[in-house]
């Protein structure tokens, strides 16, 4: 598939605010996935090439958070391959469902994930009162969650932020940090994967990857300097809009 000008504009737009978003919350699939449908492009080669592109995105975000001294090095030595592993296999099992099956799947998890985010639980200062040291709990959200990104995807960098904070107890900043480990660990094994059976188109994930670098850049230097507060700030921002656009696509 060759894009037209138009639509690729809009696609690297869509990838710039992925980033940004993805960066500070995670939800940032929630963005482009929609508009890699949209233009197109059969549901099992959407998803591979929304992680052609993604995986620069979470790699510049990771490598921002690692420089501010955010990334703890023993938990990542034990995240950073279970999401490789998770991710593999999810993959996988895409790769065996057809584009038809996918299509009112995709649509499905698309309003579910929007709805668990617009109703989650709050992420407050509280919840992270009490530090717990689990790495089996580490481990088993890296797995689990890696596995889903490599099946689907969008969420999942909020899902690991929920996870790291209620059940780990780290703040939402230190949070944001352990979700890119894992994150850019289950974008790389699906990248992997999804190229090896041609499921990317490139001359839409390349462009997108650039803006992707850029956004998530800029994301993660406004969510150290911001600090937790801004974090929650923009996941709610994020929620909304994407269900109010989910609500317009399925209305139209």
């Amino acid at each position: 598939m060759d894009p037209s000008p138009a639509t690729l504009a809009l696609l690297v737009a869509a990838a710039f605010v992925a980033g940004l978003v993805d960066a500070v919350a995670g939800g940032g699939g929630l963005v482009t996935l929609p508009a890699l449908l949209a233009a197109g492009l059969p549901p099992q080669i959407a998803l591979g090439t929304n992680k052609g592109q993604s995986v620069f995105g979470s790699g510049a975000a990771l490598l921002s958070y690692a420089r501010a001294g955010l990334v703890r090095g023993r938990q990542a030595r034990i995240t950073f391959p279970l999401g490789l592993l998770g991710a593999t296999g999810g993959a996988l099992v895409l790769l065996e469902v057809s584009n038809q099956a996918l299509k009112p799947l995709v649509l499905a998890l698309l309003v579910a994930v929007s709805v668990f985010l617009a109703f989650r639980p709050r992420i407050a200062d509280g919840a992270a009162r009490g530090r717990r040291d689990r790495p089996w709990v580490a481990a088993a959200l890296a797995l689990a969650i890696g596995a889903y990104d490599g099946f689907f995807g969008p969420g999942t960098g909020t899902f690991l932020i929920l996870g790291f904070v209620l059940l780990l107890g780290h703040t939402p900043l230190e949070a944001s940090a352990d979700a890119k480990v894992v994150n850019f660990a289950s974008n790389l094994a699906s990248l992997v994967v999804f190229a090896a059976a041609g499921r990317i188109v490139w001359t839409c994930a390349a462009p997108m990857a650039a803006a992707q670098l850029v956004g998530a850049t800029v994301g993660a230097r406004i969510t150290v300097r911001g600090g937790d507060a801004l974090v929650r700030r923009i996941v709610m921002l994020v929620v909304l809009a994407t269900v109010g656009k989910l609500a317009w696509d399925l209305w139209g």
